[in-house]
């Protein structure tokens, strides 16, 4: 057999496999030659290969038991007796919203000693680089990136609880959010802090 027919029948052999391979629907995957690596045998409950004889309507994926969907804030009442107060379950405020939180928040965290040290603590963790530790704007982040305002200036004093909540969990201007690193508990001790800077 010449070279020439060699690769002639090669080529014949690669097109006939390419065209029988390739079927009208997107759907085909063709041949599978690891079956089991597509189809698990264990059941996943984002695929609905074949029908499960267990769960109702041979459905894969189940409701979960009541009371086991985790939430974002997970403690919703602080304080005790007369003086609880309830924290809303999930903060839904947009972003561009932040009169509305101004409005309507205020800190369900019941101000302490203990409150406002921990608040301290977080403000040197997350807040510090930036605000400066007198929350003058003087952080060492904040000397190069410019705009970061004083806490204690009159334009910033009047803050309330909803403002800076709001601020920290979506940012504004420069600052950016912080939301997704800190739990809303954290957030309000923070607030309580923030509040003492404003004093001077």
């Amino acid at each position: 057999m010449s070279k020439h027919t060699t690769i002639t029948t090669l080529v014949a052999v690669g097109l006939l496999l390419g065209g029988v391979s390739c079927k009208r629907s997107h759907n085909d995957t063709g041949l599978e030659f690891a079956p089991q690596m597509y189809d698990a045998v264990g059941y996943e409950p984002y695929r609905q290969i074949r029908p499960n004889t267990i769960n109702p309507y041979g459905l894969n994926m189940r409701d979960p038991a009541r009371g086991t969907v985790s939430r974002a804030n997970y403690r919703t009442t602080f304080g005790t007796g007369d003086s609880a107060t309830t924290d809303l379950m999930v903060y839904n405020i947009p972003k561009d919203s932040i009169s509305i939180a101004e409005r309507t928040l205020t800190n369900p965290i019941p101000e302490t000693e203990k409150s406002l040290e921990e608040g301290k603590v977080l403000y040197g963790r997350y807040c510090v680089h930036c605000h400066g530790e007198g929350g003058k704007g003087d952080g060492l982040v904040g000397k190069e990136y410019k705009g970061v305002p004083s806490y204690s200036a009159d334009a910033y004093k009047t803050m309330n609880d909803g403002h800076i909540y709001h601020v920290i969990t979506h940012g504004k201007g420069r600052m950016w959010p912080h939301g997704s690193q800190m739990t809303p508990e954290e957030r309000w001790k923070i607030v309580q802090y923030v509040h003492k800077l404003q004093q001077g």
